[in-house]
């Protein structure tokens, strides 16, 4: 079966095509990463190309060492993900280091991985850490009701959860720990990265100031749904301001999330629920 044929290839190529469905991905806007499972390797290995140059990652993944991972390219458009997925994606072989990597199937118009490669790995390797092995994908966006927020809500994790929390209902279920936030830095950069893997170390999803929202998950439904959630949640807010400002007439209490976290075995930091 060919590489584009692959269950986990199919998968990747649908959430790249339903975020920019969303309005998630304009011009060349976002990126996204999966760490390939190494049965899914051993069913493609004799299509891959290991004789390609070792470049560097210019950040430090050693507990990434010998994986393996689907990337989006640099420069490349989610609404040709789908058209031209073997132009638009790679696959990427971390070396024994964890130092460098090289580019082992696809970007066939030439190129590379996203410049945010060095943020990808390094919130692939805090969240392989942290879940056992479990988190696989690391996806980035640029939804508008998110970054709205970033300009008229402090920029602290205790006040984006909370208020997105209080958005709706599935909320807290669906991201317990809340949302980090990262301010306004430099994209691409490995300061940027070193930031935003910290929150992932408590979070599952981390906004960028005045640009995106990262998320991760085990898989591609759960981390895309991730993302959906919290935009939607936004967008709720962005409503909710544009009606009443801060005034709420009635809203989700503490008391209301706690019955919550009961009835659904969660345990939500209770220092976001004032």
């Amino acid at each position: 079966m060919s590489v584009l044929n692959q269950s986990f290839m199919q998968g990747f190529i649908r959430m790249c095509t339903d975020g920019y469905a969303a309005g998630w991905h304009e011009r060349n806007g976002g990126n996204a990463s999966y760490r390939i499972k190494p049965e899914e390797i051993a069913a493609i290995a004799p299509q891959l190309n290991t004789s390609g140059a070792w470049l560097p990652i210019h950040a430090s993944v050693p507990n990434l060492a010998g994986e393996f991972f689907l990337f989006t390219g640099t420069g490349k458009f989610f609404r040709n993900v789908e058209l031209k997925p073997e132009s638009c994606l790679g696959i990427l072989e971390v070396d024994a280091t964890g130092e460098q990597y090289r580019v082992i199937w696809g970007f066939a118009d030439g190129g590379g991985p996203t410049c945010e490669l060095p943020t990808h790995l390094l919130n692939h390797q805090v969240k392989k850490l942290a879940t056992d092995g479990k988190f696989r994908v690391v996806y980035h966006g640029h939804p508008v009701n998110i970054i709205a927020l970033t300009f008229v809500l402090p920029l602290d994790a205790q006040v984006f959860s909370h208020e997105l929390w209080q958005m709706m209902t599935e909320c807290p279920i669906i991201f317990p720990a809340g949302v980090g936030v990262v301010p306004w830095m430099l994209p691409g950069k490995p300061d940027v990265g070193i930031a935003t893997s910290k929150l992932m170390e408590t979070y599952d999803a981390a906004v960028w100031a005045h640009h995106g929202i990262f998320c991760t998950g085990e898989d591609f439904d759960t981390t895309y749904g991730l993302l959906h959630v919290i935009e939607k949640a936004a967008a709720i807010k962005v409503a909710t301001m544009s009606m009443a400002g801060e005034h709420k007439r009635q809203t989700i209490t503490r008391e209301d999330f706690l019955s919550v976290a009961r009835e659904f075995g969660l345990t939500l930091n209770e220092d976001f629920l004032r």
